[in-house]
């Protein structure tokens, strides 16, 4: 629920847009573009004099200050290693603003497409740098950030979802029964991993948040940066058939290798992770189903064929878990 003390987004209009960025001394052409972002929302927006901006207003209660500004941090140490990525920009000695209560940040406008992952490489170039970026995160830890774990992504998600009655009746104790069946699979694959080391990551490396131009990679939206295994920012990059998904990460680790050791034994977690996220996504959809932007993107979610799918969705990474892990050829 909102409260004075966490602004709903609907009080965020173009007027409040601008007149936070002319806050900082960055005056608006009055052109303001909304860009695809349903956690936070973010905008391009046109400037008097030089290039567009971008600015991203945080979800009201989702991080605190300090979880933002260790982001920034991390993201900052990155540059400094010449790794590319998009900081928030530094304005008066800040990268976190404040405008009616409102939580905000800047950034420079950084244009790309989407990398071509069927290209061999592609994927070792972006595994060379995901490979730098992990021989950064593994040097000290996060203090205010969480972990991707099981209770994090997981066992918290699953209560969630079975308290507020977003589970038709019907289908509760089938939903109920089959996610504490994959919470044991995902326990199991962690149990064959065994000790595996945790890093700072970037936490959501899918291709949308990766922009290719002719230099190559550059990595944005850290937003759900946190602790975990390495393989974390490597399995989502992987797609279709198995054998696919072999060759795909031969490449990756090919690159990634240069520059940072990969623990195989952490292959036995591709599929616990995957496991995982999806029961968070679902918990993620029902937290914010408040938010009047949720029921309009995601006109599915909450249907009895949703958690139907969902159900037999899981039994399906029951099986998977229980598979050998991939390994590169």
């Amino acid at each position: 629920m909102n409260t004075p003390a966490t602004p709903s987004f609907s009080a965020l209009d173009p007027s409040l847009v601008l007149d936070a960025l002319d806050s900082l001394g960055f005056h608006g052409d009055g052109r303001l573009l909304a860009l695809n972002s349903y956690e936070n929302r973010v905008y391009q927006i046109g400037m008097e004099e030089g290039p567009p901006l971008v600015a991203k207003f945080y979800r009201p209660a989702r991080w605190s200050d300090e979880e933002i500004l260790e982001e920034h941090a991390f993201v900052q140490e990155l540059v400094e290693r010449e790794i590319p990525v998009v900081p928030a920009m530094n304005v008066a000695g800040q990268t976190l603003h404040r405008f009616n209560e409102f939580r905000f940040a800047v950034f420079r406008m950084h244009g790309g497409r989407a990398p071509e992952l069927e290209d061999r490489a592609t994927l070792e170039w972006m595994g060379r740098f995901i490979g730098r970026i992990h021989a950064i995160g593994a040097l000290t830890p996060f203090c205010a950030r969480p972990a991707l774990d099981s209770v994090t992504f997981g066992e918290e998600p699953r209560d969630y979802l079975l308290a507020h009655g977003f589970i038709p009746d019907g289908l509760r104790a089938a939903y109920g029964s089959v996610v504490e069946q994959a919470l044991a699979g995902v326990r199991a694959c962690f149990d064959r991993a065994g000790e595996t080391s945790l890093l700072r990551l970037h936490g959501d490396c899918h291709c949308g948040n990766v922009l290719w131009t002719d230099a190559g990679p550059h990595f944005v939206d850290f937003d759900d940066s946190r602790m975990g295994p390495a393989v974390q920012d490597l399995w989502m990059l992987l797609s279709g058939e198995r054998t696919d998904m072999v060759r795909q990460l031969s490449d990756l680790l090919a690159g990634y290798e240069d520059f940072f050791d990969f623990n195989p034994r952490e292959l036995h977690l591709v599929e616990a992770l995957r496991t995982l996220r999806l029961i968070h996504y679902s918990a993620w959809l029902a937290r914010r189903w408040d938010d009047p932007a949720f029921p309009l993107a995601f006109p599915w979610f909450n249907t009895e064929r949703y958690w139907q799918d969902r159900i037999l969705e899981l039994r399906e990474q029951i099986a998977l878990m229980d598979e050998p892990p991939l390994w590169p050829a």
